[in-house]
């Protein structure tokens, strides 16, 4: 499997037809995704909309605010796009990966090759096109069950928070974690036992993933000391905590999971506890 962050060159080696680039840009605040990406996407790029193409809208609350889609819907989805089981994807957003990691994490746990575009569009040192796209042909995408040991339920990742028998990393900025503010959500504050690792940390002052050492000693800190630690990431709805995913890949660490409901599910059950830090 090719490595989870790659850069602009990388891509440029690449055979012809071999990469599937892939605009993934959404936002928190409501602007389309789409409107940006017609604005000027990278030549050849298809656009994948997070919340209909990679989640399933209309879900109860407690699910979450970005359940995963069924595996039909998926392959359904790719196969609209002309993206195929054989191509590499290559995905890019405008926050370095808060976005553009869902389809990533979620190609890579199929067992298929997928990586985030290093920096983003800002990465890209080549042209820009703008308009709706060319259609490509369509794909041959066939639908692949979600891997259970690849995701981390809501019960097993409150347990595993508590008793340790996992590190869990909540990947939103550290106000949203201490519960000094919830601008989303139902309610403020993060899983008991959770540890705070802001998705965005991994990103260096030019907005490009860290080196795999530099993230070992990030991650070391937050308190994944093994490689082999069991790890569980979520953040607001199973979206930028991706980024802490392929992260966590890029400096070794074998045995990650995704919450995929995130603090979204666990805020919309009255009966789960919350922890903050305002004392």
């Amino acid at each position: 499997m090719i490595d989870p962050v790659v850069s602009a060159e990388w891509v440029r080696r690449q055979p012809p037809g071999v990469v599937v680039l892939v605009d993934v840009r959404w936002y928190l605040d409501g602007r389309p995704g789409r409107v940006a990406y017609e604005a000027g996407h990278l030549p050849g790029a298809v656009y994948v909309d997070l919340a209909t193409d990679l989640a399933t809208p209309g879900r109860p609350a407690v699910e979450g605010r970005h359940p995963l889609p069924t595996p039909e819907r998926f392959a359904a989805a790719l196969t609209e796009r002309g993206i195929s089981e054989d191509d590499i994807v290559v995905a890019y957003d405008d926050s370095g990966g808060g976005t553009a990691g869902r389809i990533v994490v979620m190609l890579r746990v199929l067992g298929l090759d997928a990586a985030l575009l290093d920096g983003g569009l800002a990465g890209w040192d080549g042209p820009i096109e703008s308009g709706p796209g060319e259609t490509r042909p369509a794909g041959r995408f066939t639908p692949r069950p979600w891997p259970p040991d690849r995701f981390a339920s809501a019960d097993e990742t409150g347990v595993a928070a508590l008793d340790g028998t996992a590190v869990v990393f909540d990947a939103r900025a550290a106000d949203r974690y201490r519960g000094e503010s919830e601008p989303v959500d139902q309610r403020a504050g993060h899983v008991p036992g959770a540890r705070n690792a802001p998705w965005a940390a991994v990103l260096g002052p030019d907005g490009r993933f860290r080196s795999p050492e530099s993230l070992r000693t990030h991650f070391e800190s937050a308190g994944a000391v093994g490689l082999d630690d069991p790890v569980i990431c979520y953040c607001g709805s199973g979206v930028s905590a991706c980024a802490d995913v392929l992260a966590l890949e890029r400096a070794g660490y074998s045995a990650v999971k995704l919450f995929v409901g995130s603090w979204s599910a666990w805020s919309s059950d009255p009966e789960r506890p919350i922890e903050t830090n305002l004392e």
